[in-house]
């Protein structure tokens, strides 16, 4: 019986651990998404090769934020499965 509670805790551990982890990167990508649209006008007054910067940061930028969050999502639950599928056994 202590078993299977101690695999409960672990369990519950690890999902609100998977939860934080999404919860801080869906609000990187809301931020970042937000900053593009919302810096906008602020941000068309200046180029980057010879695009105004908002339509840059809008069509290039967001997408390698949102990539590099991917990215680390795949990463950071590959250690966290990792890390609790050893202390399960």
């Amino acid at each position: 019986m202590m078993l299977e509670e101690r695999r409960r805790a672990l369990r519950h551990e690890h999902w609100r651990q998977t939860r934080d982890i999404t919860a801080a990167l869906l609000l990187l990508w809301v931020a970042t998404i937000f900053s593009a649209v919302f810096f906008a006008r602020e941000l068309s007054g200046m180029a980057l090769f010879g695009w105004p910067l908002s339509f840059y940061l809008a069509a290039q930028g967001a997408l390698l934020v949102f990539l590099s969050i991917i990215g680390g999502y795949a990463w950071r639950m590959r250690v966290l499965d990792r890390r609790y599928q050893d202390q399960v056994r």
